[in-house]
């Protein structure tokens, strides 16, 4: 699979396509504020923004399989002499830390 185009390396290959605009860039500092928009404008979309439905069945389908293990190692501490198997604890720690590393707000550098 190709890897996504990054605004960094968008934004040189257009300063080496076109030397007059370094130049511009140069003598007019916003003219990189414009050229910033027009590369962030062309890039693709997350997956969150651009197909929500994804996200969304993902967001599910990690709770129901978070839900789904709670409630079989409820039931298997109910049975007697019976130990909760260890994959079913690995699939639901697995699918919550799935789900707080998708939910949860990503930081922001100021």
């Amino acid at each position: 699979m190709p890897e996504p185009p990054r605004s960094a390396n968008v934004l040189v290959s257009m300063l080496h396509a076109d030397p007059t605009l370094l130049d511009k860039a140069k003598a007019h500092p916003r003219v990189l504020d414009d050229l910033a928009a027009t590369v962030t404008k062309n890039l693709p979309q997350p997956a969150l923004i651009g197909d929500p439905w994804v996200y969304r069945l993902v967001v599910v389908i990690l709770g129901a399989v978070a839900v789904i293990a709670a409630v079989a190692s409820f039931k298997a501490v109910g049975a007697e002499g019976v130990k909760i198997p260890d994959t079913l604890t690995a699939l639901g720690s697995a699918a919550i830390g799935a789900l707080a590393g998708l939910l949860a707000p990503s930081p922001v550098r100021s």
